[in-house]
């Protein structure tokens, strides 16, 4: 038997005047008659943490059935296709966002569950998301990817006892350093592809009429010629992606006209918020398919946002609409809202499932926290908290359960559960007092 089969490593990247672009999972990377499970290729767990603030209008989020098989309600609908890797989780309480600023440091608490302290300068407790970065994306170019769409929200997302640390974002790498949440999609796939170290470089950039997969043509072309039918299907597929969205922030950032006047603020900021969502989203899939990093945390909207949803027929601004005061009209448009962002969640978890993986796909391979650190946003209460496990967990989740834990359970419980599923094992963190079996 002649094996002609070429083998390249899983770390290939094209390269190009300066750039390079990381590559998909192909055939070559695997060595002739090795099993997927003992090479490179294999699976790795990725997580993502996202958030979106104001709570969620509870009766419209809470199945009313426990246990397998259970009723997905209005705001949890668009998940109905991943039910089988979908687990809801009741009962749930982060006391370490409980206290008088509310909406400054509930963003910050919602990943930790540890009580920042007062002061103006921040000390709070490490994030699980930077946990899980240690342990499983420290041998990517990004050990993780922090996204959101807007830089702050309004009044409220500061405090003048706590600041502004923890009103801006779910990340900490320590507990005195919380990680800035990149909202700007130009800015974010420049660091993707190792473009725009510097405000000067950006500037330069955003002058540059040349693309990223330009500059990596000839590797490209030249790797091409090294690889069978369905790796150069895939890898054509990959590139024609990265263009697609090269294509869309750059369309972005020439609607941006601040850049003009302040050459060093933020450009390519979409002016349509679902277009924004939506490829926040994108960039970050594209990252896990080039094994650009495993870990991602996203912010869907800031806390106090005060952006109003047209696209959907809702002009209201999204904080004030939260503060219903139990009004049945507003409740509804706040329910509509809400089951908006899960669509747009549902997109993404769908390009994951589309996306092979392993000897799966890569929904498989993922742990997906989707929630918010808010319950009732009227009241402003964190308890029970609107929280749900989307993905397979490399095999550990068992998913399409509806788990009601006793009143006023730690967050915190969940999530030592979701790193010990990736391999994370710690005693203890935040308030937590036990892991959970059922999941």
């Amino acid at each position: 038997m002649f094996l002609t089969k070429k083998h390249i490593s899983r770390r290939t990247v094209l390269r190009g005047a300066g750039v390079s672009v990381a590559l998909p999972l192909l055939d070559a990377m695997i060595p002739a008659h090795t099993a997927i499970s003992k090479t490179a290729a294999a699976a790795k767990p990725r997580m993502v943490f996202v958030y979106f603030p104001h709570g969620a209008v509870m009766d419209k989020w809470t199945p009313t059935k426990e246990g397998r098989d259970f009723d997905l309600p209005q705001i949890l609908g668009p998940l109905k296709p991943f039910q089988k890797q979908l687990t809801v989780i009741s009962g749930l309480e982060n006391k370490s966002a409980i206290a008088a600023p509310v909406h400054a440091i509930t963003p910050g608490t919602w990943l930790s569950c540890v009580e920042p302290r007062i002061s103006h300068d921040p000390y709070g407790g490490v994030t699980i998301d930077q946990l899980a970065a240690k342990h499983i994306s420290q041998d990517t170019p990004l050990p993780s990817l922090e996204v959101a769409t807007e830089e702050r929200g309004g009044e409220g997302s500061c405090d003048r006892n706590y600041g502004c640390s923890y009103g801006k974002t779910i990340s900490f790498r320590t507990p005195t350093t919380p990680l800035p949440m990149e909202h700007n999609p130009r800015k974010l796939f420049q660091q993707l592809f190792g473009q725009g170290d510097t405000a000067e470089e950006r500037v330069l950039l955003a002058q540059e009429d040349r693309s990223v997969l330009d500059l990596v043509n000839r590797d490209a072309e030249d790797l091409k010629r090294q690889l069978g039918a369905r790796d150069q299907a895939a890898l054509g597929d990959y590139l024609e992606t990265v263009r697609e969205i090269e294509r869309r922030a750059q369309q972005l950032s020439k609607r941006d006209t601040s850049k003009l006047a302040l050459p060093d603020a933020p450009s390519g900021i979409p002016t349509n918020f679902d277009e924004h969502l939506k490829l926040m989203f994108d960039l970050v899939t594209l990252a896990f398919q080039g094994n650009l990093t495993r870990v991602a945390t996203y912010m869907m909207a800031a806390e106090v946002s005060n952006q109003p949803y047209n696209f959907i027929g809702i002009s209201d601004a999204f904080h004030p609409l939260s503060h219903h005061a139990n009004n049945p009209q507003k409740l509804e448009r706040l329910a509509k809202l809400q089951t908006y962002h899960t669509q747009v969640f549902a997109r993404f978890v769908k390009s994951l499932q589309d996306l092979p993986d392993g000897e799966g796909n890569m929904l498989d391979n993922s742990t997906i926290l989707y929630g918010s650190n808010m319950s009732d946003s009227n009241v402003h209460n964190h308890f029970p908290l609107p929280t749900a496990i989307v993905g397979g967990g490399v095999g550990t989740l068992k998913g399409n359960q509806h788990l009601r834990y006793p009143d006023k359970t730690p967050l915190a419980n969940l999530h030592l559960t979701l790193l010990a599923k990736n391999g994370i094992t710690l005693d203890k963190l935040g308030d937590s007092t036990k892991p959970f079996t059922e999941i």
